[in-house]
């Protein structure tokens, strides 16, 4: 029997869509429903290793642990760890394949479509539910002959959409409206209801523009979430690091170098979760400060990096 299917994408990258998978996997687990995370297609330096001893992105890992399951290779079947800004290595089903620029990965994709296909109907015929993520925006015009992990996913796994959205970045609204003007007449049709993510705030301000939304495009307003502070979830990669993460009046002040390519940036979230230690990311020569200790992290390029 093959599983059913819903699928979260974004408006953008950082939305919130590894997020809401894991709470979706957590509810439907909660339910007894028997439910897998899967994400096509992840570009990350932060990866975790299962227990099969594969490489996936650090999110499918989590989504696994909030769903009560084992993480596989099979739940991220390609990883992208860009080591310079137009080439990647490409880990396909756990393992390391080559280092690759861009036209050389998009040859690829033929192979990467077969193993993305083989991997979500062997989770499908292991779970009841499948719950997939999109990656960055389903509305890259000038990608979509080459998206494998968005619409091209929804289509094969026969999933509903969800669209999210963050709101905390001003510009909502559009970006909604965008992105489903830009979307095939087809593609739009897969998205059943929009989530609005990290709201702050009084959500009942929102009804006028809850309501044009749906007005305008016929799809309705599923949930405004608010944001949520704390949450213990690893950031996939340097897109989320801020220049100051922690405390500013620490006992010990911690400078880490953000070099471009920085990879397993989430080592020092440990280190962030003590009360005396401040964290900071150290991006320019002006905010080096006077830190206790520095930190060079590791990363995927230290020629061009260390330049």
């Amino acid at each position: 029997m093959t599983a059913r299917a819903i699928m979260v994408q974004g408006t953008a990258s950082h939305v919130g869509k590894s997020v809401l998978v894991a709470a979706l996997c957590r509810l439907y687990a909660r339910a007894g429903i028997r439910v897998a995370p899967f994400k096509a297609q992840n570009m990350s330096n932060n990866s975790f290793v299962t227990g099969e001893g594969g490489e996936i992105g650090r999110a499918q890992a989590f989504q696994a642990q909030a769903a009560g399951i084992e993480p596989t290779v099979d739940m991220n079947p390609i990883l992208l760890k860009p080591d310079a800004d137009t080439r990647s290595q490409v880990i396909c089903l756990g393992q390391p394949v080559a280092a690759m620029e861009v036209r050389q990965y998009h040859d690829y994709q033929r192979v990467a479509w077969q193993a993305v296909t083989g991997a979500y109907d062997r989770l499908a015929s292991a779970f009841d539910l499948i719950v997939l993520e999109g990656a960055g925006s389903p509305a890259e015009i000038n990608l979509r002959d080459r998206d494998i992990v968005n619409i091209k996913m929804a289509a094969y796994a026969q999933a509903p959409v969800l669209l999210a959205a963050d709101i905390e970045r001003g510009g909502v609204f559009a970006s909604i409206v965008g992105t489903m003007r830009l979307l095939a007449p087809q593609e739009r049709g897969r998205v059943k209801g929009y989530l609005i993510n990290k709201f702050r705030g009084e959500a009942n301000l929102l009804e006028a523009g809850l309501k044009f939304l749906e007005a305008e495009t016929g799809v309705p307003v599923l949930g405004v979430l608010p944001y949520v502070f704390g949450l213990p979830v690893d950031e996939e990669d340097a897109v989320a690091l801020t220049a100051t993460e922690s405390l500013r009046n620490a006992a010990l002040d911690i400078g880490v170098i953000h070099l471009p390519h920085i990879s397993n940036a989430t080592d020092f979230q440990p280190l962030s979760a003590e009360s005396d230690v401040g964290v900071r990311y150290i991006e320019t020569p002006a905010g080096f400060g006077r830190p206790d200790v520095i930190i060079l992290p590791g990363c995927k390029s230290a020629v061009v990096d260390f330049e």
